[in-house]
């Protein structure tokens, strides 16, 4: 099922060129949907309101959910999935409210001072994916850093549901009801993220300064179109996940966790990257064996047999090393002997789940992590969403006429040499003697 690709004579030039990714191409999504983003932008809600009825198969008149609809939905949650809830948003606060930033306040020189504050923006708009299934847990990886970080002004966009008469997944909304959260908004999709942009008079809906959570193609471009007008957390689109394991992993996991992510979507990408061939052979064995017995079983299939997921057999663990690198997964798994120590040394990941008994799975939910993080190979150069992607950081520069009076020939020696003789005449005339001095 998963096709097999051998690296152990490739050179560290060719691994981008090589490596397995699933053909999304997020350029023609965006030109798909501009003109969409743009008569949104145009018309509000009206027009994302066609769109809804296109694209998901409902009207939905009114998309902002009453209060009591969110308040039957947790009524009725099943206590057990209450309690799982409130534990991963237990745990999620404790490691985000170690996220927190501090101010700084630097003396430059005496009398020459630099403080840095960290200020919360004042709105967010917060996307919760609703294609396949719900992701409850999805709204408390958003909530919480937001609100960690001390947002004041919180919108939930996630998609209705036909068969919950154009409402969101009851799951969904119990969990925006545990959180605190009230203003939630029947809309999915490239029209969630124009709304959230440019606001809908014709609905009452304030625009925000920033969108994060991840979604499809679809989602991803649109927030890619909208950047600039606000600010976004990372292109976050179909999941991902690489394996770095040798020969002491356990095959039974190995398989377990790569079907895990498989079941998301077809397009998931499951990559496991081992140098034994026996274990490679072992997790195919395994993997057919536990598709048969999974329930999404011919989602698991067309994504583990698609281009986008393959075993990378390597020489050793250094050119794993390398290959995982090269391919900065969401997801990474190290179930190698001294897992600690390669984890370490790892550059590119989203998120690294360490040793034998830190499945993905677990940071899906309850570790405490965040589970929104970049995908496509974008871990290159970002990051999960924490507490961070809410806040701006603000210098405040204070100096004395003395501490400005010592320094104010090199700004003006950098005002020439750049030729803007206004900035240094602005440090000039204070440098004056006033009247009565």
């Amino acid at each position: 099922m998963l096709r097999r690709l051998d690296l152990t004579a490739a050179g560290s030039a060719d691994l981008r060129r090589v490596l397995p990714r699933a053909r999304i191409d997020v350029h023609a999504a965006t030109e798909a949907i501009g003109p969409l983003v743009a008569d949104i932008a145009g018309r509000g809600y009206a027009a994302a309101r066609e769109a809804t009825l296109r694209f998901d198969g409902v009207d939905v008149p009114e998309p902002r959910v009453p209060a009591a609809a969110l308040s039957d939905a947790l009524s009725a949650l099943d206590p057990a999935v209450r309690d799982a809830l409130v534990e991963s948003i237990r745990r999620a606060r404790i490691v985000h409210e170690e996220q927190r930033r501090q101010t700084v306040e630097v003396q430059v020189v005496p009398g020459g001072t630099v403080t840095e504050r960290w200020i919360p923006v004042h709105r967010v708009g917060l996307y919760v994916p609703g294609g396949l299934t719900a992701y409850p847990s999805s709204v408390v990886m958003n909530v919480v850093p937001a609100q960690v970080a001390g947002v004041s002004s919180i919108a939930v966009f996630t998609p209705p549901q036909k068969e919950f008469g154009g409402r969101p997944h009851p799951a969904i909304l119990a969990a925006c009801a545990l959180l605190g959260v009230d203003e939630v908004y029947a809309v999915g999709g490239a029209q969630a993220v124009a709304l959230a942009a440019y606001g809908a008079t014709d609905a009452g809906i304030d625009p925000v300064d920033v969108i994060t959570g991840p979604g499809n193609v679809y989602v991803v471009a649109a927030k890619r179109l909208v950047r600039g007008v606000v600010g976004i957390d990372a292109e976050a689109g179909p999941t991902e996940i690489a394996v770095l394991a040798d020969a002491s992993a356990d095959p039974v996991h190995v398989a377990a966790d790569l079907i895990s992510q498989a079941e998301h979507d077809t397009l998931a990408a499951s990559v496991l990257v081992t140098d034994s061939a026996e274990l490679a052979d072992a997790v195919d064995a395994e993997v057919e064996r536990q598709v048969a017995l999974t329930k999404h079983t011919e989602r698991v299939r067309t994504a583990l047999s698609g281009e986008q997921s393959a075993t990378v057999v390597v020489r050793d663990l250094e050119q794993g090393l390398a290959v995982v690198d090269a391919y900065a997964a969401e997801h990474l798994e190290v179930i190698t002997a001294d897992a600690r120590q390669w984890a370490e040394r790892v550059r590119n990941a989203g998120c690294i789940f360490v040793g034998p008994h830190a499945p993905v799975s677990l940071g899906d939910y309850c570790a405490g992590s965040n589970h929104v993080l970049p995908t496509g190979c974008t871990a290159r150069h970002a990051s999960g969403l924490s507490v961070q992607s809410f806040l701006k950081g603000v210098h405040l520069v204070e100096y004395t006429a003395e501490a400005l009076a010592d320094v104010a020939p090199h700004v003006l020696a950098l005002a020439e040499a750049e030729d803007l003789p206004a900035h240094g005449a602005a440090v000039a005339a204070r440098l004056r003697p006033t009247d009565g001095a």
